[in-house]
């Protein structure tokens, strides 16, 4: 793509760091706002983000401020990577100087507690006009900050938005491919920290890899099924943003969601893991707006509810093994994910 276009990019922390670096080494000029001025101050002064992407040096057309209207204003497209609570704070903050025209592409991955709205949903209700894609998928912001293959998924409702978006932020290591299942794409990115979670507390409780295997994989249906039940095309989930998602959440140290379960599984408290971890740990929150998800939609999610009581209700991490283990008999490939035919 050789029309280059200007950015501003709201969030400074590891993924909106590492997303304006790859944007910028695109050719695009990147204004990143970044909201403690002490962290500004420090990146002005290194060029690098030194608290969450340690060693990996800004382009010179990436550009840092901590004026949010300097980063929205002009731009072309302005990309969402601030915690999935913190959306509705900065979309209101600045609806009355984000024009129209200009496209939103979220990364956060969560659910809004109190409205159990996903992002879209928040950005609709506050920029009705604006065009919207997400873009999610199994991807570090560890490894896109030093250039290792990726992929994702750009999704939009407009066909020519997710089209767009790929072309923006496609490169040699950052592969985009396009989904009209925005409902699916934001469930998937969401809901695997939840798992993650589990998968953590499971090797926190040294359980091993088939214990893990089956967690991931009874985890994937626990998605889809809520994930059918609010619209997603069940497919979704066995892509890049289900399967693949979950399983770089839940099998590496750079997620934070399975750094935290593990830390859980130890015998630490909610509190200790979150200090411990340093960053925002979405699936905490995620946990029980999907809690609540699961009851109001009427979905079976054994999984989850047994995280939920763990972190919300104080219950013993190996009741909740032993709850899962001892479930009634199930047949397995009556739950098996359908393949629907969805195109825009």
């Amino acid at each position: 793509m050789n029309n280059y276009i200007n950015i501003g990019v709201i969030g400074g922390g590891s993924w909106g760091t590492a997303l304006a670096i790859l944007l910028s080494n695109n050719g695009h000029n990147v204004d990143m706002w970044v909201r403690d001025s002490l962290q500004l101050r420090e990146m002005k002064e290194s060029r690098e983000n030194k608290k969450y992407l340690p060693g990996i040096t800004f382009p010179p057309n990436l550009n840092t401020t901590n004026d949010i209207s300097r980063a929205v204003h002009n731009k072309q497209l302005i990309l969402l990577s601030v915690p999935s609570h913190g959306v509705r704070h900065v979309l209101n903050s600045t609806k009355n100087i984000i024009k129209k025209d200009q496209v939103i592409v979220n990364v956060a991955k969560g659910i809004e507690n109190d409205t159990l709205l996903r992002v879209s949903e928040i950005v609709e209700e506050i920029l009705p006009w604006n065009p919207y894609a997400v873009l999610s998928g199994p991807s570090h912001a560890e490894e896109v900050a030093k250039n290792l293959p990726t992929t994702v998924v750009s999704a939009s409702k407009d066909k020519r938005i997710a089209g767009y978006v790929q072309d923006v932020f496609m490169s040699p290591y950052f592969r985009v491919y396009t989904n009209p299942d925005v409902v699916g794409v934001e469930l998937g990115g969401s809901l695997k920290n939840v798992i993650a979670l589990g998968a953590g507390i499971s090797d926190g409780l040294k359980y091993g890899d088939n214990t893990k295997a089956a967690l991931m994989t009874r985890g994937i249906i626990e998605m889809a099924r809520l994930g059918e039940k609010m619209g997603a095309n069940s497919a979704t989930f066995a892509g890049l943003t289900g399967i693949g998602d979950l399983i770089v959440t839940c099998t590496s140290m750079h997620s934070r969601n399975r750094r935290a379960g593990i830390l859980i599984g130890q015998g630490n408290t909610l509190d200790e893991a979150i200090d411990s971890v340093g960053m925002v740990v979405e699936g905490i929150k995620t946990t029980k707006s999907t809690y609540e998800l699961a009851q109001k939609k009427q979905v079976v999610m054994p999984i989850t509810e047994e995280i939920y009581q763990v972190l919300y209700e104080g219950k013993d991490v190996k009741n909740s093994v032993t709850n899962l283990m001892l479930r009634d008999k199930k047949h397995e490939m009556e739950e098996v994910i359908k393949e629907q035919i969805k195109d825009w």
